[in-house]
């Protein structure tokens, strides 16, 4: 009896995921990170919990690349260009320097390790630099997943500093191993002026690709808008968003398939084109980013439990204590060290921010991705690699993914919480000259005025809607007013 059919391949597929969703849920409040959650589950459905075999490292790793490229246009499209401007040295010092110099301390470490007597690994240097860089890098979907889903406001902009880290630092890992992978390959004959090359190809024609790609993408936006609009027929709202939604995230994948076939780097491209559409004036800008915010959450399941599913954890054993050894010392002296390092010339860090940067090191799905390069490419103990590698994120995801804001309030580097009205859910069109603010209601407010028919609000402001704790509360003149209230107001922009 054949059981691997197009139904039970369905069946076995959205069981796990559900399992994941809900598993996620109920470990919530214990601060698990939810990425881990999902990469466990895929272990409980793998060969040594339930039994479900699965071994392609090919498929893995095109599962991978579509996923990443995904998480990283996302995170593209929500790094504001004004936010990051004050930290943009700091952000990309980090995303370059500091990946070189996790990976060469790192790699020296796993080098040392493998000249013991008492290690069962035993890596020349090239390959232990590999092992090192495909973990150099900080994971974007762990460390956006962390800092997207706890509302807290944490000083000295650290927030979109990391985000921008963590979501350009990648490429650095990934040109690192795939150039040491054809150093190794070719027995070390890799001239330097070689790597020169390629490392000035895959960042120029990646940046430049990006940026083109933007552009592009939003001039065939235009074009989208513009066939039905010259012929007067008029388009359902709803679908125009989502046409124009399919159309970005099409842009996406071609944006790596044309940057890598130039010899670019693709992830590079992908996260610089999500930066030029997320900053553009972009009418239906909620409902795209829902659908992207949606399709990076997918992505990020499917690439966690098919991780998860890979690995075979009584492997896993074998490797154990070189495993621990070498995540902690990433934790401890790998990551903090590269961080200093990089920041040294830059003074305006306190010494508490960097502190805090040096602990949200955060390893996760992209390591693991990168660590499947070396398996195809028949790496000798590449196996090892992956084993080391999986066994590492797992150790990263526990102790510093559920201790990121624990350590970020030891630091005193949580400010007051700011209110958005993103959390009102109303959008206005880009062409109305209005813009939304909220206000929350103080003590000191409530003295001048307790009701809004007595608030001085300034000319041309309307307070929309009221959010007291969980309710929300159609305004009215007479209504009562709490300390605590957060007030929704439209305002008219006056042109100067």
């Amino acid at each position: 009896m054949n059981f691997i059919t197009s139904e039970n391949i369905l069946l076995i597929g959205s069981s796990i995921l559900i399992a994941g969703v809900l598993i996620g849920k109920t470990t919530y409040r214990i601060g698990l990170p939810l990425l881990l959650i999902f990469l466990l589950v895929g272990m409980g459905f793998g060969c040594d919990g339930l039994g479900i075999q699965f071994s392609d490292m090919h498929t893995a790793q095109f599962i991978g690349m579509v996923a990443l490229c995904i998480i990283l246009f996302s995170g593209g499209m929500d790094t504001s260009i004004s936010a990051i401007r004050p930290v943009l040295v700091p952000g990309l010092v980090l995303s370059t320097v500091g990946v070189l110099l996790t990976a060469l301390l790192t790699g020296t470490f796993v080098w040392w390790l493998s000249g013991m007597s008492w290690t069962n690994i035993h890596f020349a240097f090239l390959p232990s630099l590999l092992l090192a860089a495909t973990m150099s890098s900080t994971d974007s979907a762990s460390v956006f997943g962390i800092l997207g889903t706890q509302k807290v406001n944490i000083r000295e902009n650290l927030r979109p500093m990391l985000e921008l880290e963590s979501g350009s630092n990648d490429p650095m890992a990934y040109m690192l191993t795939i150039i040491l992978i054809e150093a190794i390959t070719m027995d070390g004959r890799l001239s330097i002026s070689s790597l020169v090359v390629q490392l000035i190809m895959q960042f120029g024609i990646g940046a430049i690709g990006g940026m083109l790609m933007g552009r592009l993408t939003l001039w065939l936006i235009r074009c989208y808008k513009s066939i039905g609009s010259n012929n007067g027929a008029k388009e359902d709202a709803g679908q125009a968003l989502s046409m124009i939604s399919i159309l970005i995230l099409a842009s996406v994948f071609f944006t790596f398939a044309v940057t890598t076939a130039l010899h670019g780097n693709g992830y590079l491209a992908v996260y610089i084109c999500g930066m030029v559409i997320g900053n553009a004036n972009l009418a239906g800008r909620r409902g795209i980013g829902k659908f992207m915010s949606s399709m990076t959450w997918l992505a990020q399941i499917v690439v966690f439990l098919m991780l998860g599913l890979l690995v075979n954890p009584h492997e896993m054993i074998d490797v154990a204590a070189v495993s621990i050894l070498i995540g902690i010392f990433m934790i401890v002296v790998g990551r903090p060290v590269s961080v200093f390092l990089s920041l040294w010339p830059i003074g305006k860090i306190s010494m508490r921010a960097r502190c805090f940067i040096s602990w949200v090191g955060l390893r996760g799905a992209v390591p693991i991705i990168f660590a499947t390069y070396p398996v195809v490419s028949q790496i000798e103990g590449a196996s090892q690699i992956f084993n080391i590698v999986f066994f590492v994120t797992l150790l990263s995801l526990i102790i510093q993914g559920t201790t990121v804001i624990r350590s970020a309030r030891a630091l005193h580097l949580i400010g007051p919480d700011t209110n958005d009205d993103e959390e009102f859910g109303v959008e206005l069109a880009d062409e109305l000259p209005t813009s939304l603010q909220t206000i929350t209601l103080t003590e000191r407010m409530l003295q001048e005025a307790d009701n809004l028919r007595d608030m001085q609000l300034p000319a041309g402001s309307l307070v929309m809607m009221i959010k007291r704790g969980e309710k929300y509360i159609v305004p009215n003149g007479r209504r009562k007013l709490r300390c605590g209230d957060v007030l929704l107001i439209i305002k008219e922009d006056v042109e100067s």
